[in-house]
């Protein structure tokens, strides 16, 4: 009997552990964070006031350095538009990269619009690895790796929503006649403008000026897009990658923005003798445009409080390379790159060397600042190991993912950064520790010396100490024999095959 009742309470302790379990609901797998990556197009290393900038205004950028982490030695991986893109979405430097200058297709004009060389079928990217792991991804602002008829296709390299500029000569007009949205077309309210025509002083006029000047800002537009976007993704996990299109000439603002600034530093009208788009206020327009970015940055910032996304958001903010040099861009009133030498297309430090700040509250420390030397094609690894992608993949990056969440002793060093540059006369730099090798004028010379700075005391790049340093040099020579594989286009080659492995690597 007292058998009996035993087994008949196992069989009802064992019925209802059963009927409990089938109506308890599963432990939610932890949510992934969404991811925002905002791209400066040609915003020099000084050019923020977390940065020492003192001319122009940036306060919600220099709220999200207070609020994250700011980096002093982060580097772009080139120093032009396209290839710099192409590096950081696919994790290679520009030793081992597909695109390796700005390859232009097409025209100017509209109906010669042909953009750049277009990304291979299938490249393994950003954000194609993000949508792996069940990611929606967007990519708004400029694209330059091809159009929507080509390979290159954003939208299919890994980005489900695509808004903005496929050429990038269609980028230095902020007026377009049309942007992009997933292949199609969409006509903006604006003329056609022909930025690259320049005014005579006869006709530097308020009317000849106004010529310039469209209805619809694109930064605007884009803006709009990515904020809707993230609306539209609230629920998560989402990864926008925002390339915006300031302050890289031409210059033009909103007349409203330029106001802030018209008065302050005595500007003298700019008639287009550098190249881009006249206006009477050169200075005052190229600090507008920053500001007017800043402030779209922090409209995005704000959205993600009112979402309730803030918290499992990373934000992150870069350039692709330093402040130009023509358009009336004045880079020394600015002091754009603070005291590093070079601009945009040197592959000395200030045409490399970039902001970079990161933010993500209870996760990233308020209030820091970093001396970890990083660079863009860092930031495929560094989201890989953020979200847990085991797939193997490869790059030729290493995840600052450990900086970020202040633990030193696990972050992993480069043993040296590396760039390969076709234009300007062809150049090479490599950094290792803290010297710094760079050759150019290698287009008429392959044998061009090596020059060598400490950055330790010379960060500016002064006193080339090359001499006192054979064995720094071969080592250098190795890493350039090691690390450059042959481009599929000759006029990028810059490497003689006396140094380079015949295989590639």
């Amino acid at each position: 009997m007292k058998t009996s009742f035993r087994l008949l309470n196992v069989i009802l302790f064992t019925g209802l552990t059963m009927l409990l379990a089938a109506y308890t609901l599963p432990v939610p797998k932890a949510r992934q964070p969404n991811i925002i990556y905002i791209y400066a197009d040609d915003l020099g290393y000084g050019e923020l006031g977390c940065y020492g900038q003192q001319k122009i205004r940036t306060p919600h950028l220099d709220q999200l350095a207070r609020e994250g982490m700011r980096f002093t030695q982060h580097y772009s991986s080139m120093p032009v538009c396209a290839p710099a893109r192409c590096m950081l979405l696919t994790g290679k430097h520009a030793g081992h990269a597909y695109i390796r200058g700005n390859y232009e297709m097409g025209g100017f004009a509209d109906s010669l619009e042909g953009g750049q060389m277009p990304l291979y079928p299938g490249a393994f990217t950003i954000g194609r690895m993000l949508q792996q792991n069940g990611y929606k991804t967007a990519c708004i602002g400029k694209w330059g790796m091809g159009m929507a008829n080509t390979t290159g296709n954003p939208n299919d390299q890994g980005f489900d929503y695509f808004y903005g500029y496929l050429d990038q000569k269609q980028a230095h007009n902020h007026y377009p006649t049309h942007l992009w949205e997933n292949g199609k077309p969409v006509k903006l309210n604006n003329p056609f403008i022909d930025v690259h025509q320049k005014l005579t002083p006869d006709k530097a006029t308020p009317e000849g000026f106004a010529y310039y000047r469209g209805n619809e800002y694109a930064i605007d537009k884009m803006a709009d897009k990515a904020q809707a976007f993230i609306r539209q993704q609230k629920s998560g996990p989402f990864f926008l990658y925002l390339p915006f299109t300031v302050p890289h000439a031409s210059l033009q603002a909103p007349e409203a923005a330029v106001k802030e600034y018209a008065d302050k530093f005595g500007d003298k009208p700019y008639l287009g003798q550098q190249g881009y788009a006249a206006t009477p206020y050169p200075r005052a327009t190229y600090a507008a445009m920053i500001t007017y970015m800043d402030t779209k940055v922090g409209q995005i910032m704000q959205l993600l409080k009112e979402l309730e996304l803030d918290d499992n958001t990373l934000v992150m903010f870069s350039s692709d390379n330093g402040a130009t040099f023509n358009g009336g861009v004045e880079a020394a009133f600015f002091n754009s790159v603070g005291n590093l030498r070079g601009l945009k297309m040197d592959v000395y430090e200030g045409g490399i060397r970039e902001p970079m700040i990161a933010r993500w509250p209870g996760k990233i420390k308020a209030g820091q600042v970093t001396d970890h030397v990083s660079v863009q094609y860092d930031l495929l690894a560094t989201l890989a190991e953020l979200i847990g992608h085991k797939q193997p993949f490869a790059t030729d990056g290493l995840s600052f993912l450990p900086t970020l969440f202040t633990q030193p002793d696990k972050q992993k060093k480069h043993p040296f950064l590396y760039w390969e540059y076709p234009e300007k006369g062809g150049q090479l730099a490599i950094r290792m520790g803290n010297w710094k090798a760079v050759k150019t004028n290698l287009r008429t010379n392959r044998k061009a010396p090596w020059e060598l700075y400490d950055l330790s005391n010379d960060v500016s790049e002064t006193t080339n100490v090359a001499a006192q340093h054979p064995d720094l040099l071969r080592q250098f020579d190795a890493i350039v024999a090691r690390e450059h594989t042959p481009t599929h286009i000759n006029e990028w080659e810059l490497i003689s095959p006396k140094i380079a492995p015949a295989s590639g690597k």
